[in-house]
C-alpha cells in the first residue's frame, strides 16, 4: 500500500455520493464523473478546484485506481501503476489564492488495446507533493479527491440480479413506522450498473400505502461485486431512537400508526439493456401497545355497561315491587 502510506483521506466516497468535499479548506467539484469513451480515443473534462482558505494554497495532483470493498459501496484505493490511472492527465499542482476558484481541464487516453467495459480511478488533490518511490508514488498529508468511472465501448457483459430483499435484521414484525428495507443486488458483469426502481408497499386489502425510490442516491455497482442498499419507508422522518419506556412507546406508535400486513415488492431496471429484477417481502406491523390500551378501555366500558344493566334491571324490578 505504497500510494496510500500515511496519507489521510478525509473524504466517504460512496460510489452513488454527490455532494462536494472538503480538506484543508479546498473544494473539489464534482466529486464522481461518468464518461464512455472508445479505444483510442481522447475523453477531455474540467474539475473545479476552490480555495476555502484565507491564505494562499498550492495543491498537487496524484492518481490511484478502486475498486469496490465490502457492500457499502465505499471504494478501495489501490496504487495507479496501471490501468485507468496512468491513463489520466492534468496539471501537475494549482496555486490559488484565497477564495480563489479555478476550472482544471483533465484529459483521458484510452488505449487501443484497452478491455471494453468498466474501469475506475481518482484524481486526488493534496496539499503535499507526490514524491517517487520505487516506481511508485507517496502522498504525504491530506487529500481530496473525484471519482472517475469509465466505461470503454465494445462487446460489454452485463449481468445481475438481487440476492435478497427484506427489512433490516431480517425483521417480520413491527409496532410502527419507521421502517428499513434493504436488498442486496449482484453485479456479475464487466462495468458498473446502477440499478433504477422503486419499492410498493401494499396494505392488506391490496391497496397501495406508499411508492420508494430504490436507488435514491443513484448508487453504482462496480464489476463482480455486491452492494447493499438500504431504504426507509418513514414517512414523517423520525429519527431513530431507543426504545422507551411504555408510554413512550405508546405515543410513538400513534404517531407513526400503521396497522395489519403489508407486501413490499421491489421492482429493478439496470444495464443497458434495462434487464429487470424483482423481489417481494411479507411483514406485519401490529402496535401492539395501542391494542392494549383499546382492549382496556372496551372491557371497562363493557363492565360499566354491564354494571349499569344490572342496577337498572334492579331498580325497574324494585319499583314494579314497589307499585304492587
Amino acid at each position: 500500500m505504497r500510494f496510500l502510506a500515511l496519507v489521510i483521506v478525509s473524504f466517504f466516497l460512496a460510489v452513488g455520493s454527490m455532494l462536494p468535499l472538503e480538506v484543508a479548506a479546498l473544494t473539489v467539484s464534482p466529486v464522481r464523473i461518468e464518461l464512455t469513451g472508445d479505444p483510442g480515443a481522447v475523453v477531455k473534462g474540467e474539475l473545479t478546484l476552490t480555495n476555502e482558505q484565507e491564505g494562499t494554497r498550492t495543491f498537487y495532483s496524484s492518481f490511484g485506481n478502486f475498486e469496490a470493498t465490502g457492500e457499502t459501496g465505499t471504494p478501495s484505493f489501490v496504487p495507479g501503476e496501471e490501468g485507468l490511472a496512468t491513463w489520466i492527465e492534468t496539471a501537475s499542482s494549482i496555486t490559488l489564492g484565497p477564495g480563489e476558484l479555478k476550472e482544471v481541464p483533465y484529459t483521458i487516453a484510452i488505449p487501443q488495446d484497452a478491455d471494453p467495459g468498466g474501469h475506475f480511478a481518482a484524481i486526488f488533490w493534496g496539499t503535499s507533493p507526490p514524491k517517487a518511490e520505487g516506481g511508485g508514488q507517496v502522498s504525504i498529508g491530506a487529500k481530496v479527491g473525484v471519482l472517475i468511472l469509465l466505461r470503454v465501448s465494445g462487446e460489454i457483459e452485463e449481468g445481475g440480479g438481487v440476492l435478497e430483499f427484506s427489512a433490516k435484521d431480517k425483521q417480520k414484525f413491527f409496532s410502527s413506522l419507521p421502517i428499513t428495507f434493504i436488498y442486496r443486488f449482484q453485479n456479475s458483469g464487466s462495468d458498473r450498473i446502477k440499478p433504477e426502481g422503486e419499492i410498493t408497499i401494499k396494505n392488506m386489502i391490496g391497496g397501495t400505502s406508499v411508492v420508494l425510490p430504490a436507488n435514491k442516491s443513484e448508487g453504482n455497482i462496480l464489476p463482480q461485486s455486491i452492494r447493499k442498499f438500504e431504504v426507509s419507508w418513514n414517512p414523517k422522518g423520525i429519527e431513530t431512537v431507543e426504545k422507551g419506556s411504555f408510554f413512550e412507546e405508546l405515543k410513538r406508535e400513534k404517531a407513526n400508526f400503521a396497522f395489519g400486513r403489508y407486501v413490499a415488492k421491489l421492482n429493478l431496471e439496470y444495464g443497458t439493456a434495462k434487464e429487470e429484477a424483482q423481489a417481494s417481502f411479507s411483514f406485519w406491523v401490529l402496535p401492539w401497545r395501542i391494542l392494549v390500551v383499546a382492549i382496556l378501555i372496551l372491557a371497562i366500558v363493557a363492565f360499566l355497561l354491564i354494571k349499569g344493566v344490572k342496577k337498572y334491571n334492579q331498580w325497574i324490578i324494585a319499583r314494579a315491587k314497589s307499585q304492587m
